[in-house]
């Protein structure tokens, strides 16, 4: 099958699902809206920015990206993409127009919907092509009712979409409510393409350190401040306790948070991590802490949970998709940093409560993302739509 992604080409998750189709032994096109070098056995590659993806210097390397990033805040960089973003959708559309004549796929696969989704829609609403939009998790909760435009471009997006993927049901109830019909097919899997077992599995020996780790990184919609705020408190009862917080080296706003708390003799910044690398801090950790406002199904919950981390997150609809509370894990208003203290002494406290969570979360993982039955399903979901 000739499949065309339109996607981040940057992103862990998109690379993750990409990469196991690439091994099912399709022919794999990547139509990336960021600049990128993916390690992958694609066929082609083409960068087709969109919503100002130019100025975003995250994996680019080019100096006056990364100022961009420098002097402006996460959330800031959000709201101008909401706003703004939508009017560069149709002249990126003609590019991938082109791209889609030229490739003539079997089917093309959006991952999440702005802008990917949208530009996908855009530049294929007058062909017979199938299209598949994967839903991430805040595309509805946060970005599709942000401004009129991005409302306007997420129900065009799953009208001229011929099947959805979400990464839980939650997704599914809300994209009735932005024009996604009924009958069209629909399917809830795992946004990466699942867990992989030899990579993230519990440890042979439990650590008996007491590590907190944050491996969610610096996004608007993540509330590190509450994280952050929380950590004081932790110490004052567990002067031991120590935090990991990949991806956010050098982010001068989580250096910020260690000099407002006084907290930089417990915290560790780390750089961004590789898949095997964060499996090996998972397995160091007794707790994953994963605090939002907007979510689906984190990868980075599911891959902690599979390692035997305790997983505390937001209390969202999504997320009680996966955690019971008091039974595998934890959950906690966003914005109270005293809730999330306290829930990470009190799982510090009770080795008995995460050692029932480690078993039941392990057979949760193994049962619902593992990555042969997750990408299986896919494959099935493709092969329909495509009708091959």
């Amino acid at each position: 099958m000739r499949i065309l992604f339109v996607a981040d080409g940057r992103s862990p998750t998109a690379l993750n699902w990409i990469s196991h189709i690439v091994d099912q032994g399709h022919e794999v096109h990547l139509a990336s809206t960021y600049a990128c070098r993916p390690d992958i056995n694609l066929v082609s590659l083409n960068i087709i920015p969109v919503a100002f993806s130019r100025a975003d210097g995250i994996h680019t390397g080019r100096q006056s990206a990364s100022l961009v990033r420098r002097f402006t805040s996460a959330s800031l960089r959000t709201r101008l993409r909401q706003w703004l973003g939508p009017l560069t959708i149709p002249p990126a559309a003609t590019r991938l127009q082109s791209l889609i004549n030229d490739l003539q796929p079997d089917l093309i696969h959006a991952m999440r919907i702005p802008f990917e989704g949208m530009l996908a829609a855009r530049a294929a609403r007058e062909m017979n092509t199938p299209l598949l939009i994967s839903v991430w998790g805040n595309d509805f909760t946060l970005h599709a009712k942000s401004t009129p435009l991005m409302a306007a471009y997420t129900r065009r997006a799953l009208q001229r979409a011929d099947g959805l993927h979400t990464d839980t049901k939650r997704d599914q109830k809300l994209a009735h409510h932005w024009g996604w019909a009924q009958k069209k097919p629909a399917i809830v899997l795992p946004g990466g393409g699942g867990i992989q077992p030899d990579i993230f599995f519990p440890p042979s020996t439990p650590s008996t350190d007491l590590v907190i780790i944050n491996p969610r990184g610096l996004r608007a919609y993540i509330r590190n401040d509450t994280f952050f705020a929380a950590i004081p408190l932790v110490l004052e009862k567990v002067p031991d306790a120590h935090f990991l917080c990949p991806a956010m080296q050098g982010q001068p706003q989580a250096k910020r948070w260690l000099q407002k708390y006084d907290i930089a003799h417990a915290v560790e910044l780390l750089p961004i991590q590789s898949r095997t690398q964060m499996a090996g801090l998972f397995r160091r950790a007794q707790i994953a802490v994963s605090i939002s406002d907007h979510d689906g199904t984190p990868n980075t919950l599911l891959e902690a949970m599979a390692c035997g981390c305790f997983p505390i997150a937001g209390d969202l609809e999504s997320l009680r998709e996966w955690i019971t509370l008091g039974q595998n894990g934890l959950l906690v208003n966003p914005g109270d940093s005293r809730a999330l203290a306290d829930a990470i002494l009190q799982a510090l406290a009770q080795p008995d409560l995460r050692n029932q969570a480690v078993q039941h979360n392990f057979h949760l993982v193994a049962e619902r993302a593992e990555l042969t039955t997750v990408m299986a399903q896919a494959q099935q979901f493709y092969s329909k739509l495509a009708h091959k």
